[in-house]
């Protein structure tokens, strides 16, 4: 599914979370710019990068 993405010239103003949504029967990882609206991407919680892998 194609998405429409904005670039920003500058990302000092991001405020990026993260945090497990739990809330389903599948849970999902999900990751957000809080600073702006509609920037956010998930996956499910077993697709989701070990971040102690990546070291």
């Amino acid at each position: 599914m194609p998405q429409e993405h904005t670039p920003v010239a500058d990302g000092s103003d991001a405020e990026v979370m993260a945090s497990i949504d739990a809330s389903s029967s599948s849970p999902s990882y999900i990751i957000a710019d809080i600073s702006r609206d509609d920037a956010w991407l998930s996956v499910s919680e077993t697709d989701a990068p070990v971040l102690a892998e990546w070291c």
